[in-house]
């Protein structure tokens, strides 16, 4: 069955490549949307639309307003995948090096690519909204002189030529996407029985010691942390909503450690029970 999934972006950007990743071997129909609130209103449309949104960069950390926008959908989340953001450097067939004069990419892919680019200084830098969008545009305007920085998948579909991939600085960079469902819909996406990982989000009455008490539960149901998150909350200064993620091996453990922290709690939702993702290129 083909899967509709929305994703911020469009062809070849890094969520086409993840969602790919993810569902490999499935066909994919991809609903492209401009911004993480179109992501989120197109499942809002259809229930039966996945959404693929990221949530996590090992280098720029947090992206907090889609776990504002998470918390709010009411979609549960079915799965994650984690992706190597690398970057490759190409352009028109007909061009090669000596005919390039201006670099086109999205600023956090040509900051994570500062390295290189100092290598380059004949290149103008000039920033765009979107790594694959650059490549759409140099080909559809056939834009010689000009290269564009994004995923090598995006010199495929665009018909352009990679002239060096790997041209980020780090090579440690990922980035984690989460794979999210209308709540009626996410038993056919996921096997609960494989699950090894949930995600909370709760308040806290504003007391001393109330975060503590609920990672102290945690930790007595064996449960492992591996991700904390607090953000504010709107008209309630000083207070905030945590979002947690955690590992467990055992799924009654689990429901045990989230009835016994509810009565601790002044809210509390899970956004989710799934399999950690695997990391790919």
């Amino acid at each position: 069955m083909t899967k509709k999934i929305a994703i911020q972006g469009i062809r070849g950007c890094f969520h086409d490549i993840a969602a790919h990743r993810f569902f490999r071997g499935e066909e994919v129909r991809l609903t492209q949307c401009n911004t993480f609130e179109e992501v989120f209103d197109a499942m809002t449309q259809d229930p039966d639309m996945i959404a693929l949104v990221a949530i996590e960069n090992t280098i720029a950390g947090s992206l907090l307003h889609n776990y504002e926008l998470l918390r709010d959908s009411g979609a549960t989340i079915v799965g994650e995948h984690k992706l190597r953001i690398r970057h490759s450097i190409m352009c028109l067939p007909e061009d090669n090096w000596e005919d390039l004069s201006e670099v086109n990419s999205h600023p956090v892919a040509l900051m994570q690519c500062r390295a290189f680019l100092e290598t380059h200084p004949e290149l103008k830098v000039v920033e765009v909204a979107d790594t694959a969008g650059a490549a759409a545009d140099i080909a559809t305007r056939h834009m010689r002189g000009h290269a564009a920085i994004c995923h090598r998948d995006a010199a495929d579909i665009y018909g352009l030529k990679v002239l060096q991939e790997g041209v980020e600085t780090n090579k440690h960079n990922f980035t984690r996407f989460l794979v999210l469902a209308d709540k009626d819909h996410a038993g056919k996406l996921r096997d609960i029985r494989q699950a090894d990982k949930a995600s909370l989000v709760f308040t806290l009455p504003h007391e001393e010691g109330s975060l503590s008490a609920i990672l102290s539960v945690l930790s007595f149901y064996k449960l492992n942390l591996t991700k904390i998150q607090s953000l504010p909350i709107i008209g309630k200064e000083w207070q905030y909503m945590f979002y947690v993620d955690v590992r467990f091996d055992n799924l009654q453990r689990l429901h045990q450690a989230i009835n016994a922290i509810t009565p601790l709690t002044q809210e509390l939702k899970t956004l989710g029970i799934y399999r950690e993702g695997e990391q790919t290129i």
